[in-house]
């Protein structure tokens, strides 16, 4: 999301009507529907995540304990069992780990 002036952006009119129902203050204006894009697919966050949980996963299944995956991670213990909890489920179902 990019701060754009409307001064420069909007024609004079339709910057007054705007400015007749927000002076000054920041607006949020959404994306169209057809231009909406998936989380984590502009900075690859989803990539990102997906690999730390299967290496999660890889170090609890090798006898890493979760209080100590918490702390290497600065997760609480409940998100590390979630995460365990979701990696085991996906095995159970036939997904295949992949390495990052």
């Amino acid at each position: 999301m990019g701060y754009q002036n409307g001064k420069t952006l909007l024609p004079k009119h339709l910057l007054a009507l705007i400015q007749e129902y927000i002076d000054g203050e920041s607006i949020y204006i959404p994306r169209k529907d057809q231009c909406k894009r998936a989380w984590g697919t502009v900075n690859q966050s989803r990539q990102q995540l997906a690999a730390r949980n299967r290496e999660i996963y890889r170090k609890y299944a090798a006898g890493t304990s979760v209080p100590v995956l918490a702390a290497e991670y600065y997760l609480a213990p409940k998100t590390v069992y979630g995460i365990v909890a979701k990696m085991k489920s996906e095995k159970r179902e036939g997904r295949v780990l992949q390495r990052a």
